[in-house]
């Protein structure tokens, strides 16, 4: 049996340790997006969260190669995290209704967290599925063992952004860059651009994407700001 083999446990431990090194991008994800969620619900977050993240890797791992080679699927996916980071910096306008609110956040934060993740485990795939030479039961071991790993950087995170909620900006920045290095490594750029002239565009796409993120986000959250204060000005004026 695998279990009772040496190379299984060798490798399994492999793999936790690669997806420790890659899964930084995915407990910012969970964290950002539990971080409004009320406390009771966090929990079931980052467990939901880190769930889907690992959930991903496996589910990824028989057809990785192939969709690594599909033209454009890193720059809609690039795209899509993009919105995602922006969103997570610039939350929906919540109605009051708490109850209901608090589920619908709940599962709002895990669907982000599900597109965030099906994004960037497309690369992180292939160190876990290199290192598992292509054992499932090694794959999912491997990765299931990560997860109370992915949850505690999750919870880790959660707790700095309570104190010190600037990091959020730093959060959704770090979005925007994987964002712009998943777009210039999309195979279409790579032969448009020819793979020595995108590998060296890499650093500039992805702080152009950090700082896409962090400038669309701030001009919404003043436009935001600006609203709220125009609604407060008209009930005090109907109050008159």
């Amino acid at each position: 049996m695998e279990f009772m083999q040496l190379q299984f446990w060798i490798a399994a431990l492999e793999i936790i340790w690669i997806n420790i090194l890659l899964s930084g991008d995915n407990a910012v994800v969970i964290a950002l997006a539990c971080q409004a969620l009320p406390p009771r619900q966090r929990r079931w977050g980052m467990i939901l969260g880190a769930g889907v993240a690992v959930g991903l890797r496996i589910a990824f791992t028989g057809v990785v190669a192939h969709l690594m080679a599909i033209q454009f699927l890193k720059i809609i996916g690039g795209l899509l995290l993009l919105w995602i980071a922006v969103k997570l910096v610039v939350p929906e306008e919540e109605p009051a209704d708490s109850n209901v609110e608090s589920v619908d956040n709940l599962w709002r934060a895990v669907r982000i967290v599900a597109i965030a993740d099906l994004v960037m485990s497309l690369d992180n795939v292939i160190a876990i599925a290199a290192a598992a030479k292509g054992s499932l039961a090694l794959i999912i071991f491997g990765l299931v063992v990560s997860v109370p790993l992915i949850i505690a950087g999750s919870a880790m995170l959660m707790a700095m952004l309570d104190r010190f909620p600037a990091i959020v900006w730093f959060g959704a920045a770090l979005l925007g860059w994987v964002a712009g290095e998943i777009i210039t490594e999309d195979p279409f750029i790579v032969r448009y651009l020819g793979s020595e002239l995108a590998h060296q565009m890499e650093m500039f796409d992805a702080a152009f994407g950090a700082s896409l993120v962090v400038g669309t986000a701030w001009v919404l959250r003043r436009r935001r700001a600006a609203e709220e204060m125009m609604r407060v000005r008209h009930r005090k004026g109907g109050d008159f």
